[in-house]
């Protein structure tokens, strides 16, 4: 009888062990149930182009859960449209689209943007402006060249492609190598389609080195790509981006007439005190950072002293900003500052 009654007793125990360390186990964090926890605004490099060679990410990383497209009215006449890779710009008129920006490569990004932009007007695309290089907007540059549609970039764009990234071979992603565009500018190009102008601007180095503002006078609104996202910025140092010249791109940016602002990632459009808010955000950091680096404060220390002494950048982070691939260009650009 006593030998069963231990027996059963040993039995009850491990039973109700069994429940303590069910109940303690880790379940895992939102984040890790939803794909990586952040939406298509984040700053993870992968969901914004940053797998190039040399862009601060292997080739074939983890991609983010991506953020279904959908499309909202701006103004009349103008839509943005989320999810699927960076922000586009839907300029509608009554001779055909404007667009700004592409999507991530492939046919499914391709076709889904072309359906959102259906559910608001039958004009067909007749330009596509892109901001950068990063496959998240450019993506599908080659699907509008061959359905006829001038697809217009700064020219630093097209040699991003050919001989950008820390090797020089060119930029690619994982998701593939972008098409080159049929159209490229140097300082600025301006159309009139219909009803509308839109006025692009190369204004200098700053996410990358052939950035495109988008701007459309007659409403107000500028379409900024990723200089301006809605967490936080990074300057891709291999496709010819400068930490320290985005302030000054901004200051350019700000000299428009504008009201309204469309980021290059986020789920809302932007007043013109929130792009001037997070151009005095990068002001400070390269100020800081400059005044660092001429005390000396060594390369791999660098980002936490700009973080520990610029408390008003909130909630950024100086590793985001400059990741651990871009220190060394970022470093030698605060040493040859002046």
């Amino acid at each position: 009888m006593k030998k069963l009654v231990v027996m059963t007793f040993a039995a009850v125990f491990i039973i109700a062990s069994t429940f303590v360390l069910q109940a303690q186990a880790p379940r895992g964090e939102p984040g890790q149930r939803r794909g990586g926890g952040q939406r298509e605004g984040g700053q993870r490099d992968a969901g914004r182009g940053g797998d190039a060679r040399g862009g601060g990410q292997r080739a074939g990383a983890a991609q983010p859960q991506q953020q279904p497209m959908a499309i909202k009215m701006v103004k009349p006449g103008l839509y943005m449209v989320t999810g699927g890779g960076g922000n586009s710009t839907v300029r509608v008129t009554d001779q055909g689209v404007i667009l700004v920006d592409t999507k991530n490569l492939g046919d499914q990004f391709y076709n889904e943007l072309m359906g959102q932009i259906k559910t608001v007007t039958n004009q067909p695309v007749k330009y596509a402006f892109v901001t950068h290089v990063h496959q998240d907007h450019s993506g599908n540059i080659g699907k509008f060249v061959q359905a006829g549609v001038q697809v217009i970039t700064n020219d630093g764009l097209k040699r991003n492609l050919e001989t950008g990234g820390a090797d020089g071979k060119g930029y690619t992603s994982a998701a593939g190598k972008p098409s080159p565009p049929n159209v490229t500018y140097t300082k600025n190009k301006k159309i009139k389609l219909g009803n509308a102008r839109a006025e692009a601007y190369h204004f200098g180095r700053a996410h990358t080195g052939g950035d495109t503002v988008v701007y459309f006078p007659d409403l107000k609104v500028v379409s900024l790509g990723d200089e301006f996202v809605a967490a936080q910025p990074n300057a891709d140092y291999p496709m010819g981006g400068s930490l320290l010249e985005w302030s000054k791109v901004l200051s350019q940016v700000l000299k428009l007439d504008f009201d309204t602002a469309i980021p290059g990632h986020g789920n809302d459009p932007l007043t013109k005190a929130d792009v001037m808010a997070f151009q005095k955000k990068i002001d400070m950091i390269g100020k800081k950072a400059v005044e660092l680096a001429k005390k000396g404060t060594p390369k791999d220390q660098i980002r936490a002293q700009v973080q520990s002494q610029t408390p008003d950048i909130g909630n950024w982070q100086m590793t985001g900003v400059i990741n651990d691939q871009r220190l060394d260009a970022f470093y030698d650009e605060l040493s040859k500052a002046k």
